[in-house]
Order: C-alpha cells, then sequence, then structure tokens
C-alpha cells in the first residue's frame, strides 16, 4: 500500500483533438504498463477501448489509471474533450487535486478548454500547462502560452491558481521539454526527450491528497462498474481514513425530496488501480482511488462512510442538459423483426440502467409508453442511439428540443458560443450558414489561411448545424461549442427545410419506381430496401412534402421484361447517419432505429392520419392568435 504522502491524483483535460489521448499512451508505454513484446507497446488511443471511441476519434468516457514513478503512485484521470461530454468531465474531477491542461500551440485555448478549466479552478485543482504539437508548421508555442495566461486571467479564482508551471510537448513522439527547443520546429520531433518532466512537475507541483487517515473512513462516488459475478462496483477518492476489506459500511444517498436514504452494508470486495486494472487489495488509505463492492445501489454523487461517523459530502454538481429526445418503443410496420429487444418496458429498463452509471444524462419516465432523455448535445444524444442499436434495441425517437428552465418565474432558453476554425476560402459560406440561424458574430480573425469565428447563437437554432457545415467545407471545419447562459425564450419560426417524400404503399423498393421517385429529389432508399406506408423516403427539391410510390413495379410484358430494369441509372442514395437524422427531423417526424437499419418516418403513417392532425394544429394556432390578439 502506497502512502498518503506518495500518490498524487492528477486529471488531464484538454479540447478535443488536442493531443490529450496520445499523450496518455506515451504516459503509460514509457512507465513500463506493458511488457516490450504486448501488442498495447505498437497501439495507439489505448484507453479508448470503446468501439464508438475509437471510430468517432473522441473519448467518450472518463478513465482512470496508475503509474509508477520512483516512489510514488501517479494516478492519471484521462477525461474526454468534447463538450457534450462535460458530466464526465464534472465528475472525475473531484478525484483529482490537480490538473494537466493541454493547449495545441497553432489552435491555442478553445472553448471547451475555458469551460473545463473553469471547473478545475472551483475546485481549487492546481493546474499544470503543456503546450502540444508544438512541431506544426503553423504551430506558435510563445503565443499559445500568452492566450493561456489571458484565460488564466480570466477565470483565476485566487492568486495562486496564477503560478503554474509550464512543459513543451510533442505528444504522438511521447517528448516533453521544460522549455521550448532551440533550432528549426521542423526537426523537434527527432530531438531526444520523453516524459519524464512531466511526472517530475507532477510530483513537485501536484500536492499530497488532503484528509486525516486517523479518522473513520469516508469517499464520495464518482464513476460506477457493473460485473455479473460481483454486482455494482462503487468507485471514488478516499476522503479520510482508511478502506479495508470486512468492514462495516453505510451509503448515504439524498433523494429528490432532499431526505437522505441509507444503505448499509460491508466491504466485500475492495480494488486500487494498478496500471491499467482494478487490483485486489485488503487496504487502501486516505487519496487513493479505489472500488469498492458490498452495497449494491446505484449511488453516483453519494457518500460510502462507517458507521463511526455518518456525514454527507456535498453532491457532485452537473451542468444543466441543453437538449432532449423522447425515446419510444417502434411501432412501424416491421417492429419486432430487427432488433433483440424490442418492447419499451425492456427499453427502460436499459435507460435504467444508464442513468445509473451516466451523470451527464437526464433520464426520465413520461408515460408506460415513453421516456425522456437529456443530455448537453445530439452527439452525446446519438452515442446513446448508437450504444443501444449496437446492444440489439429496437426503438423510434422524435426530434430533439430544447430543455427549458424556469428562472425567476420566467421560461428560458439556452444560448451557446461558437466557435468555428475554416480555410479562408470557406469563410462566406460559414457565414451564411451562420446568419441564416440568427448566430450573433463576437469576433473574426484571420491568419495562415485559416479564419475562425466566435458566435453568440440559441442552443435550438444550434441543433444539426455541424452536419451543415461539414458538408458545405468538405469536411475542412473545426467547430465547438459551449453553453454560456440563459436567456427569456422568445418564440420563432422554425428553421427552413425541404419537404420530404412520403412512401404510399408497403414493400420492397424497386428500381423502376425509385427511377421516377429521384426525379423529384434525393434518395434516402435503394433497391430491395423494406419500404412502409408514412416512411420517408427521400427530400424533395421543394418546401413541400409529396407521396411517392417506392415499390410500383412495372408492368409484365411479353418483350424481354427479365431486364427490363437493367438500363436504370440510379443515383446513389444519401447514407443515413443518426447524427444526420436527428439533424433532418421535422415536429412531425421520427427516426426508427433498428440494429440493422435506420429509417425515417412520419408520426402519423397514413394520409387521412396527418391531414387530421394538421387540421388540429391549425385550430390550434388559430386560437393561439386569437388569444395573443
Amino acid at each position: 500500500m502506497t502512502d498518503q504522502a506518495h500518490i498524487r491524483n492528477v486529471a488531464i483535460i484538454a479540447h478535443v483533438d488536442h493531443g490529450k489521448t496520445s499523450l496518455v499512451d506515451a504516459l503509460m508505454k514509457q512507465s513500463h504498463l506493458f511488457r516490450d513484446n504486448q501488442k498495447e507497446m505498437n497501439e495507439n488511443l489505448i484507453l479508448d477501448f470503446n468501439e464508438l471511441e475509437r471510430e468517432k476519434g473522441i473519448t467518450i468516457q472518463a478513465k482512470n489509471i496508475s503509474i509508477p514513478y520512483q516512489d510514488y503512485k501517479i494516478n492519471i484521470i484521462d477525461t474526454p474533450g468534447h463538450a457534450d461530454f462535460g458530466g464526465e468531465v464534472e465528475r472525475t474531477l473531484t478525484m483529482a487535486d490537480g490538473v494537466i491542461l493541454l493547449i495545441d500551440a497553432q489552435e491555442g485555448p478553445m472553448p471547451q478548454t475555458r469551460f473545463v478549466l473553469k471547473r478545475a479552478l472551483e475546485l481549487q485543482l492546481k493546474p499544470i500547462l503543456i503546450i502540444n504539437k508544438i512541431d506544426k508548421s503553423h504551430a506558435d508555442p510563445k503565443r499559445a502560452l500568452d492566450k493561456a495566461n489571458d484565460l488564466f486571467l480570466m477565470l483565476a479564482k485566487r492568486d495562486e491558481d496564477l503560478e503554474f508551471p509550464t512543459l513543451y510537448a510533442i505528444g504522438r513522439e511521447g517528448k516533453v521539454w521544460k522549455q521550448i527547443p532551440e533550432g528549426d520546429p521542423s526537426t523537434w520531433a527527432k530531438l531526444p526527450g520523453d516524459i519524464t518532466p512531466i511526472l517530475e512537475t507532477i510530483v513537485e507541483h501536484i500536492p499530497a491528497p488532503k484528509g486525516d487517515k486517523t479518522e473513520p473512513f469516508m469517499m464520495q462516488v464518482a464513476s460506477m462498474d457493473y460485473d455479473t459475478h460481483v454486482g455494482r462496483s462503487l468507485i471514488g477518492r478516499i476522503r479520510r481514513g482508511e478502506a479495508k476489506r470486512g468492514d462495516p459500511i453505510v451509503l448515504l444517498l439524498p433523494n429528490q425530496k432532499g431526505e437522505v436514504e441509507k444503505f448499509k452494508g460491508k466491504i466485500e470486495k475492495l480494488q486500487t488501480r494498478i496500471g491499467l486494472e482494478f487490483k485486489d487489495v485488503d487496504l487502501a488509505t486516505t487519496g487513493d482511488i479505489i472500488s469498492i463492492s458490498g452495497i449494491d445501489v446505484s449511488a453516483i454523487g453519494g457518500t460510502v462512510c462507517s458507521p463511526e461517523k455518518e456525514e454527507v459530502l456535498p453532491s457532485i454538481k452537473i451542468s444543466n442538459p441543453s437538449v432532449q429526445i423522447t425515446f419510444e418503443a417502434n411501432t412501424s410496420p416491421y417492429a419486432g423483426k430487427e432488433g433483440k429487444f424490442v418492447t419499451m418496458k425492456l427499453l427502460q429498463q436499459r435507460l435504467d440502467y444508464e442513468k445509473e452509471i451516466n451523470v451527464g444524462l437526464t433520464i426520465k419516465k413520461i408515460d408506460e409508453g415513453r421516456c425522456s432523455v437529456a443530455g448537453r448535445g445530439e452527439l452525446q444524444l446519438a452515442i446513446l442511439i448508437e450504444t443501444l442499436r449496437r446492444e440489439g434495441y429496437e426503438f423510434q425517437v422524435r426530434r430533439p428540443e430544447v430543455v427549458l428552465q424556469e428562472i425567476d418565474k420566467v421560461t428560458c432558453e439556452p444560448v451557446e458560443e461558437l466557435f468555428i476554425d475554416v480555410p479562408d476560402e470557406y469563410a462566406g459560406e460559414i457565414t451564411q450558414i451562420v446568419s441564416k440561424r440568427k448566430g450573433e458574430l463576437i469576433s473574426m480573425d484571420s491568419e495562415n489561411g485559416q479564419t475562425k469565428f466566435m458566435y453568440k447563437i440559441l442552443t435550438r437554432n444550434l441543433l444539426g448545424i455541424r452536419t451543415v457545415m461539414l458538408t458545405s467545407t468538405k469536411g475542412n471545419v473545426i467547430m465547438a461549442n459551449y453553453l454560456s447562459a440563459y436567456v427569456p425564450y422568445t418564440k420563432q419560426a422554425d428553421l427552413f427545410r425541404k419537404g420530404v417524400l412520403i412512401a404510399t404503399e408497403t414493400g420492397d423498393a424497386t428500381s423502376y419506381a425509385l427511377n421516377m421517385c429521384q426525379e423529384r429529389g434525393e434518395l434516402f432508399v435503394q433497391p430491395a430496401d423494406k419500404i412502409y406506408e408514412g416512411m420517408i423516403v427521400g427530400v424533395n427539391k421543394f418546401q413541400e412534402d409529396i407521396e411517392v410510390n417506392a415499390v410500383r413495379a412495372k408492368h409484365a410484358t411479353n418483350i424481354r421484361s427479365a431486364t427490363a430494369d437493367a438500363g436504370i441509372k440510379l443515383k446513389p442514395p444519401v447514407q443515413l447517419s443518426i447524427e444526420f437524422a436527428l439533424a433532418f427531423l421535422a415536429k412531425d417526424e421520427m427516426l426508427e432505429v433498428t440494429p440493422q437499419n435506420l429509417r425515417l418516418r412520419k408520426i402519423h403513417l397514413s394520409k387521412t392520419a396527418r391531414d387530421v392532425q394538421k387540421r388540429k394544429d391549425r385550430n390550434l394556432d388559430a386560437d393561439a392568435s386569437r388569444q395573443t390578439g
């Protein structure tokens, strides 16, 4: 067991793509966590073992490892860099005593950098600054440092917040220096170096964890894990005392009414992080990050302590969600044919489990057939949908909506700061896209062929903007946003969207029918796809919705009918992704999700039902106009 004075707990925080995970890879490899012949020595993004994390190239879940250095145990917490997963950052920072802030030498501090640093300084964590990617062609480490200093001056709460060491790194090479290297930057990657300066600085600058180890045991639950053999494991940092296997414990958990619920148990299994894995131990001391099994209760934010001294720690502060969607059981004609778990009861059970382990999501049951899930943004919700889909769940979701807040008896909506970095040639297109969504320009700078914009924009007008920008710039855009404030809600018309092509018949799509449909617009389907009445098979060239028969077959003739469709040339269909589909949906549409397919559809499948709903909507709008008039 490492004594308290030789434990260091540090989180690595950074904006997405600033090299955080690559630097963690170097820390693990150079600290000899693996044998020379282990496969991890030849891998990248080692901690991003989740399939979706590797596909998207982002960290979704925070993870911690421990690295031995001299006679110290350094617990390192790798946090997500994308703003949508800020809840992961907020809960895991409670386990740290310091942070490593990683900044790209070319881009400098980004919006997410500001968000995570602000939270770290509020928790009075000691910072270390690393300017990364100093060998990039347009890197300017001195300018990045100046901007970082400006950010610290803006956010600092105490004088000691401004007293931080600065290191310079090429993370992908695993090289770090305490001073900017001399000579040609293009040769810096070949200079001798390793990650030792980081470990030295952590030991010297990050304080040992506070807490009296002679006091009775106390820990706050910051994360959870689940194992089919031992049940739930509660993970957190020991705030005081020592944890001993077999000792009695109580879990104190405030409920929604403000009352504290008490659950009794004992430490049946005690583990601490050794390298990448939790290992069984009999004893752990103040400051260490541990995993406890023995109380099978969902308890993130709860306090685990000894019955000798029961105290409740303040709840972990998590920022409000800004976007929500409604989950329902699949009601399409093909419901239950492609999924393993198809009922609302099973979906609700899975979402209840997600609620226990994911503090970044707010999950509420609406009624027996619907459930609301709220998060930071479309990406976070899309990740959840894709995860459920890969697990075999089948369901449908409605259009994303912003989460309104009641502030001083006024209904308010979220407003965000939007950062965009594009090549100069696309600057005009970006200006048009954001102005159509009523974004307010805060600043614009052009340097080294890149234009950087900062906008203020309502969250509801931000929905779907990422897909539009990626298409307009051929993928050459860096975009980041974070919730900055709430403003009084004002009614405004929906953003313009073209109409859709609605299928009138159920069956398999045919080349003959789709050839006629594609004259009306772009298709989402291809021959042999399963089609049903009310399904959206494409997007119209114009604003109105139109109905098409996508399953019609050519009338048989006695003139070589078997090869009649051979000369038909169909354009490639638009590939549906979850992110695209969520951004595309209108208020009267839904996305059907199965393990095999994504299908866009109207909420009311028959034309008669849609016409009835339109009349009701017109009457409601007329009544509302008379009342306001």
